[in-house]
């Protein structure tokens, strides 16, 4: 049996994964699901930002080669992802360029060819799952606006939660400007929104099921997840 390490961005991501997609996925086929701060998120002397990609691929590779029944895959947003410098990830600065429909996708190739540089493509294709949020993970939560409002205990912002998803095709094409980031626009009715604890309770209250009905590109990964576990 299989067992699947997310490699995610902070805190709300990791406990996204213990306690809404392990259940899933252990379900599933997977023998063990869990998740890993990259580049260990709880020691870094400045919260925020995601680690560079030399580093996290460094991780991903300890991590494949040492655990030869083990899948990895990456839980990260776009919205922010490095796409300059030293912390660049490959395939961010092209994405700029691209459709919304092709814009992860760019990204997620990009850094699986570069995993393969290191690993072999075989090896690749065989045990890694690269996935990039579109365009952060607050936007998982515009797939039910009367649950999320309804998780967090602010029964009275549903319709404002609703106002917002109406002017996207889906949750995951709420853009990603430094003022209209779905995080951003959160923050913005709930000053002081505690992503780590209110965004988890959200997402415990819309499910599974109900993101993946909303937002493709997250239906597509966790299919791809699934389908890794019958291998």
């Amino acid at each position: 049996m299989k067992r699947l390490l997310v490699h995610v961005e902070g805190q709300t991501e990791e406990t996204f994964v213990n306690e809404l997609l392990a259940p899933h996925l252990l379900a599933r086929g997977y023998s063990a699901v869990s998740a890993r701060l990259m580049g260990n998120a709880r020691l870094r002397e400045r919260r925020g930002g995601v680690k560079a990609w030399t580093a996290v691929r460094d991780d991903i590779c300890r991590h494949l080669q040492s655990d030869k029944g083990g899948i990895a895959t990456t839980m990260v947003d776009y919205y922010a992802l490095p796409a300059s410098g030293p912390k660049a990830w490959p395939g961010r600065i092209e994405a700029n360029a691209k459709t919304h429909a092709d814009k992860a996708a760019a990204i997620e190739s990009a850094i699986a060819q570069d995993l393969a540089s290191v690993l072999g493509v075989a090896h690749v294709a065989q045990r890694f799952v690269p996935f990039v949020v579109m365009h952060e993970f607050e936007a998982l939560l515009f797939s039910d606006c009367a649950a999320f409002a309804s998780g967090i205990d602010r029964p009275e912002l549903s319709a404002d939660f609703q106002s917002i998803r109406n002017s996207f095709a889906t949750p995951e094409h709420i853009n990603d400007s430094p003022v209209t980031a779905p995080s951003k626009r959160v923050e913005a009715l709930i000053p002081g929104y505690e992503k780590p604890l209110l965004g988890v309770l959200a997402a415990l209250e819309i499910g599974l099921d109900t993101m993946r009905q909303e937002c493709p590109h997250f239906s597509d990964w966790l299919g791809r997840l699934e389908k890794f576990a019958r291998r």
